[in-house]
């Protein structure tokens, strides 16, 4: 609680009043003053709260609340649905599609698919914090498909969002498709229409690149993790994003451990790092991460169509001393990857930028570890890989550099930070600078065709409102070797 107390009391991290008295509710419930926090309950629902911000996480530390039988009486006034977050889509492939829910309580959760023969359910249960994944197979590449969710076996609604999604093309189609991705989304109540302007644009999928939520307390990541993700999870605006496009996500240092964090090469020390990657993964809808128990992680891979997105985990093999941000078993995944990958695109997306000089001074970008960049860039070559373009997070503002290379062709690299922080960072005007945007919150698309014999990604960056700052063609060609 004492971290929540230093919230509180900095108003520069919590102005939102609603905020400021769900924070209060916790700390009378701490100290055992459960009519008080009653009250700061009403009060915070009153100020914009949504109710169910009560019936989720932290689970212990508002479970007193429940049992007090004026709260009781106060539930039964409002009927909240028994869905508290979700549906989020993630995993999906040219053929399935997967659908995350956290409950109030166990609940049975089922999907029918429009022109899928069946309802497919699966019971939320109390040891995963009623957090709940429910898998359909069997569908049509390239297809749209309505959903109907139902709660124990009652139908779910909201007027206010789309219940429906597209399956990705098979990895042999040409498309034409939008991603979307960005990074640096801590919670700031009037920058969170964001997901919803990012929801217009129908993205097929959504790559979060760390940062994502601010936790910031890897020791007490239980507790101070799921307070984070129920806060985003519960926003209106981001519930019209994860409804309809497939969400995967990896972390950075504030979502993994602290601010620039080096956590070493082991896998179970420092102790917190399991627990914060199994609080990670329960709140994302990820494919499968890592490399099993020996070598766990959240990087993973997935094929839209004729691209290929790895989604690389920058923190929790990162070491100084071995000068390895991957550690050996992820570096190994990620060049047989690539080496083995049929697509026209790949797409390789790191929580922190590649580009030379981006944070001056700094040895947390990939700055810090130039040996490791190199092998990487070095293999692409030796490999003669084509179609490789670098996705990046963390400094709050858009980039769009070129990586000049004097033996194979120059990499493209878009950073799309500041999704939603108030903090803003310099535009740093390195060699290879193409244009760069701190002006306000954005995000970067990926309008991707390879429906033709010259396959192209328009390169795009928005400011918070919706509006196109920067477009730049690249040629499937323009990844090739001469």
């Amino acid at each position: 609680m004492e971290k929540a107390r230093n919230e509180l009391e900095n108003g520069k991290k919590h102005f939102d009043p609603a905020e400021k008295a769900f924070i209060s509710t916790l700390c009378f419930l701490e100290e055992g003053k459960v009519k008080d926090a009653l009250a700061m309950a009403r009060e915070a629902v009153e100020k914009g709260l949504p109710f169910e911000r009560f019936l989720a996480e932290p689970h212990a530390m508002l479970s007193p609340l429940w049992k007090n039988q004026e709260f009781v009486e106060w539930k039964k006034e409002r009927n909240p649905s028994l869905l508290l977050h979700g549906p989020m889509i993630g995993q999906v492939t040219d053929s399935s599609a997967s659908f995350w829910f956290r409950t109030d309580g166990a609940c049975e959760m089922a999907v029918e698919i429009s022109g899928h023969s069946g309802r497919r359910k699966v019971i939320s249960k109390k040891e995963n914090r009623f957090v709940a994944v429910l898998q359909i197979d069997g569908l049509l590449p390239g297809t749209y498909f309505s959903y109907q969710v139902f709660i124990n076996g009652e139908p779910y609604s909201d007027p206010s969002r789309e219940f429906g999604f597209r399956t990705f093309p098979s990895p042999t189609e040409g498309a034409k498709f939008t991603i979307a991705f960005g990074g640096c989304s801590g919670f700031v109540p009037e920058n969170e229409a964001i997901w919803e302007v990012i929801a217009g644009h129908d993205p097929r999928a959504m790559l979060m690149l760390g940062d994502n939520v601010y936790i910031d307390d890897p020791e007490n990541v239980e507790v101070t993790g799921d307070y984070c993700y129920s806060r985003r999870h519960s926003r209106p605006e981001w519930k019209k994003l994860i409804g309809k496009t497939s969400m995967h996500a990896i972390y950075d240092d504030h979502d993994f451990g602290m601010d620039d964090c080096v956590p070493g090469s082991l896998v179970d020390h420092p102790a917190w790092k399991k627990k914060a990657l199994q609080n990670f993964a329960r709140n994302w809808n990820n494919p499968e991460m890592g490399g099993g128990e020996q070598n766990p992680g959240c990087w993973q891979s997935f094929a839209l169509g004729k691209v290929e997105v790895f989604m690389l985990d920058c923190r929790y093999y990162r070491d100084l001393s071995t000068q390895s941000m991957l550690g050996p078993a992820q570096k190994t995944w990620l060049k047989n990857k690539l080496k083995a990958s049929p697509a026209t695109f790949k797409i390789i997306a790191s929580s922190v930028p590649f580009a030379p000089g981006i944070k001056p001074g700094s040895q947390d970008p990939w700055d810090g570890y130039p040996e490791e960049r190199e092998e990487i860039f070095s293999f692409i070559e030796k490999e003669k890989i084509e179609g490789v373009l670098l996705l990046a997070a963390d400094r709050h503002r858009i980039d769009l550099r070129k990586i000049k290379r004097p033996k194979g062709y120059d990499f493209y690299e878009l950073v799309s930070g500041r999704l939603t922080n108030k903090h803003v960072h310099p535009v740093i005007k390195t060699e290879g600078l193409i244009w760069g945007y701190n002006q306000s919150c954005g995000f970067c698309l990926l309008q991707v065709d390879t429906r033709n014999t010259s396959p192209f990604i328009i390169l795009e960056a928005y400011d918070f409102s919706g509006v196109l700052l920067m477009e730049e063609k690249v040629l499937a060609r323009d990844l090739q070797f001469k």
